[in-house]
């Protein structure tokens, strides 16, 4: 995000007086210009010129040794001679007596003082504190205790007005510090958009400044001497055998040579503190002024030591197996897609020199000796930069304006401005030749847009009148020239790409007459619409995990391959079909989940972990699996709307993808009470959790035992519903974790869980629920126990039972199952609760007795079960 520094800000637009950065930020989001943060003055308080009047170095018992100094720090500043705080060095006079650890001065210098009241960065007040057997009335400053940064010249220790940071000023003791070292510079912090490119400029958002109060605008740009120059500068070759949708990598390539700069010439101080209020370290005076042009013009620049460049230089993309060592000391495999800057040593575009519009090299970067420099400014495509500095996963201050799109005609424009500013501060001469390869296109000569009129009432529903259609878009920059029929031929200024079709213009136009201008007016809301079928079912499953005890978690879809091994998973498990990102994260997470507890048994972990004694979690979150390693989507072209078969082909590769909840329990149900312990979570528990998530939605699950990780092999069961048509469809899993699994992931004894896809839940349920008359008949009830294989699901008993009463079936309820040598080996007993009631009026004994032998022939004929005796 830009930081504006006001004074700055000034240069190019009258600022309104006495404006501070609550107010120009106000003005700018007027403009769509949206505040970030605000910093206000660094330095608060006395801050003061002060001379060094007397100075007395102490040794201390741990080595070190202080002086014990007596400052001058002006009359309205001094501490009366006759009653001082603490003896000072010296004569007694009138002073302030100081301890100070730094040893870069001497008496008669005049430093920087800050007196009890005063809050530096940081939020760090001073007041007068007993130390090293003195009363230290105030603190000599550094630097960096005043957020200057390091001393430009390289010295440590304390400000000495004339050297370092205080280069060239001077002052008398009590002068104002704060105001001689421009310390009380405020800034304002603002989001830019990613349309809005040229406003990571001075210049870019001096014009918004403009926009937005009408105050008077100077194009910094226009103030720059360009002088006449020479063809035949350095050789540069422009040779992008593969450009990006057919368009060129790099449009323009302007290079300067600079010869005979003092390599020990330092950033003017007014410079350095600007880059530093901007966000940005100073270090050297070649590069410094390479940022503050940047920052200034909105043109990146990249300054090259000449003796190590080879001419000529070549832009063209890099080859396989290329490596390029950035500046910052990493050494990076390049892509056939990345655009370079090369020179020729070892032959033509042999080495590497950077990645263009990214970051340079360090074999050919400024250094401590460096004398001669070529700066380059170029036109790169922005598309081609943003894809390099993704895929090395470099952001650079240079992408971010390049990827965003930069003025076409200030390449020459800045690095002449750069040219001169270093020939300023560090001598030298600017060469008479420059090369500017690719050239530039004429102002006002790009493609115009037509503008009817009246288009902007239209879109935004205001009555604009022409004048105000034509101010807002000259004002812009705009070349505006009458067309057929009440149109306007509008053709938009180099600095904004963003502009290309009638749409952008009618936003700039609703953007400078105000967005306050547009009366708020809320539209009335049909009848009959809320939220979808799907969403209230989603929340009503969530809402019954959450009445019967659960809390609802969240985890991040990102897993590691050893999570498919922790769960048991076999082999040939579709689950291990994961989709893996090209860009993770974390490289240890490069997965997707495809399944939902492999993300949320780790949230249980963790909570155990952190002192909860059992667990009651669930989760609703999107589960997917892999089409397979040849399913790749095609990468389609930002510029226009892909075609009907790239969509279908990338559809057809996306993943599997579906709604899944999950809930895992373990431990204790509930807390202990004076009644005793309550009963810990079961797999039963598990089983009616996925009951009350599927009753909640309207449907209906049938269990079937099923061996399956990570879930107990004799306590596991797939939940399926049936469709219309009769047949069942598998919609997920329940039953007590794996003893294995429990152990992995640190759960308590017995842990269970349950999966369903309630995307499939959801779809099964009826769309609309028949309401059932309240009965006026009493209900009665009958108890079955049918002894049957233990191969025999309880659903299939069930569904006979329920065939076999009829239409007097109200209900029907498993409520034991029971194995033992009473039954006999390989046999299970299976107790239903059955109750009976008639629209007609109440059973008879007759009625309820035929009802029961129907009921157990019908079970005998279905699945051969028994009434047990």
């Amino acid at each position: 995000m830009p930081r504006i520094p006001l004074t700055w800000l000034a240069e190019h637009t009258a600022l309104a007086p006495a404006a501070s950065a609550q107010q120009v930020a106000t003005d700018l989001s007027r403009v769509g210009l949206e505040e970030e943060a605000l910093f206000g003055a660094q330095v608060t308080g006395p801050l003061v010129v002060g001379r060094v009047l007397e100075l007395v170095k102490e040794p201390q018992k741990n080595g070190k040794t202080i002086n014990w100094v007596r400052v001058d720090v002006g009359p309205e500043h001094n501490e009366d001679a006759d009653d001082p705080k603490d003896p000072q060095p010296g004569e007694e006079r009138p002073s302030r007596g100081i301890i100070c650890g730094a040893h870069n001065f001497v008496e008669g210098d005049l430093v920087v003082v800050s007196l009890p009241g005063t809050v530096l960065p940081g939020d760090f007040a001073i007041a007068a504190r007993k130390t090293y057997g003195h009363v230290s009335d105030g603190m000599i400053c550094s630097g960096d205790e005043l957020g200057l940064g390091p001393d430009p010249s390289g010295e440590d220790g304390i400000i000495v007005l004339g050297r370092g940071h205080a280069e060239g000023l001077t002052g008398e003791p009590g002068d104002d510090a704060i105001a001689l070292l421009g310390l009380a510079d405020e800034v304002v912090e603002i989001n830019v958009t990613p349309d809005r490119g040229y406003c990571f400029s001075m210049r870019g958002v001096a014009r918004e400044y403009s926009h937005a109060t009408g105050a008077s605008y100077t194009d910094p740009a226009t103030t720059v001497d360009v002088p006449p120059a020479e063809a035949g500068g350095v050789a540069v070759q422009l040779h992008d055998d593969a450009p990006l949708h057919e368009v060129e990598g790099c449009s323009r390539f302007v290079a300067l040579e600079v010869h005979g700069v003092d390599p020990s010439a330092q950033t003017p101080r007014w410079m350095a503190r600007r880059l530093t209020l901007a966000g940005m370290r100073p270090i050297s005076l070649i590069v410094d002024v390479t940022n503050y042009v940047m920052l200034d013009l909105g043109q990146p620049l990249h300054a090259y030591d000449a003796d190590r460049v080879v001419a000529p230089i070549v832009v063209r993309r890099a080859a396989p197996g290329e490596k390029l060592t950035t500046l910052d000391d990493v050494t990076r495999t390049l892509d056939p897609e990345d655009l370079l800057i090369t020179d020729s040593e070892g032959g033509e575009g042999a080495r590497v020199l950077g990645i263009a519009g990214v970051m340079g090299g360090e074999s050919t970067e400024v250094s401590a000796t460096t004398a001669n420099i070529v700066l380059e400014a170029a036109t790169f495509h922005s598309i081609s930069v943003a894809r390099s500095a993704r895929r090395h996963r470099l952001p650079s201050e240079a992408s971010k304006r390049f990827e965003r799109g930069v003025d076409p005609l200030l390449p020459r424009v800045a690095a002449y401005r750069a040219a001169q500013l270093i020939t300023e501060y560090g001598g030298g001469q600017v060469s008479e030749r420059i090369t500017d390869e690719g050239g530039a296109p004429a102002a006002g000569t790009g493609t115009a847009i037509s503008l009817p009129i009246g288009a902007a009432e239209r879109v935004v529903g205001i009555a604009y009148t022409p004048q105000q259609v034509r101010e807002s878009l000259e004002k812009i920059g705009c070349v505006v020239e009458d067309g057929p029929e009440d149109t306007l031929a509008v053709t938009p200024p180099s600095w904004r790409p963003d502009l290309a079709i009638r749409e952008d213009l009618i936003e700039e136009i609703a953007r400078l007459v105000g967005y306050a201008e547009i009366p708020s007016v809320l539209p009335t809301a049909p009848g009959g619409r809320g939220l979808t079928r799907a969403q209230q079912s989603r929340r009503a499953a969530n809402r019954a995990l959450a009445e019967a005890g659960l809390v609802e978690v969240t985890s991040y879809p990102f897993v590691g391959e050893g999570i498919f091994d922790a769960l048991h998973y076999e082999a040939e498990d579709g689950r291990r079909n994961a989709v893996r990102l090209l860009n993770p994260l974390s490289d240890d997470e490069p997965l997707m989940r495809s399944s939902l507890l492999q993300t949320l048994l780790p949230v249980a972990r963790r909570n155990l972990g952190r002192g909860e004694e059992s667990v009651a979690i669930f989760q609703l979150g999107t589960t997917s699996i892999s089409r397979g390693e040849n399913a790749r989507a095609r990468v389609p072209a930002a510029a226009q709307r892909p075609s009907d078969e790239d969509l279908e082909a990338t559809l057809s590769a996306l993943p599997v993808q579906t709604r899944a909840l999950a809930a895992v329990v373990g431990g204790a149900s509930g807390p202990d009470s004076w009644q005793g312990e309550v009963p810990p979570w079961g797999w039963t528990d598990a089983f009616d959790l996925a009951r009350r998530a599927a009753a909640a939605v309207g449907a209906r699950l049938e269990v079937r035992q099923i061996e399956l990780a990570p879930f107990h092999p004799g306590r596991a069961g797939e939940l399926r519903v049936l469709a219309a048509d009769g047949t069942s469809t598998v919609v997920g899993h329940a039953g007590e974790l794996h003893p294995a699994v429990v152990a992995q992931f640190d759960l308590p004894a017995r842990t269970s869980a349950l999966e369903l896809d309630l995307e499939a839940v959801i779809d099964s349920a009826p769309t609309v629920v028949a309401a059932e008359p309240v009965p006026t008949y009493p209900v009665a009830k009958e108890d079955f126990a049918f002894v049957v294989d233990e191969d025999v699901p309880a659903a299939a008993v069930e569904a006979a039972i329920v065939v076999g009463v009829g239409d007097l079936a109200e209900s029907v309820r498993l409520f034991d199952v029971f194995t033992g040598e009473q039954i006999g080996e390989g046999k299970k007993s299976l107790a239903f609760a059955v109750r009976l009631r008639s629209a007609e009026g109440t059973l008879t004994a007759e009625q309820i007795g035929a009802a029961r032998t129907r009921c157990i022939a019908a079970v005998d004929t279905a699945v051969g079960g028994v009434l047990r005796a």
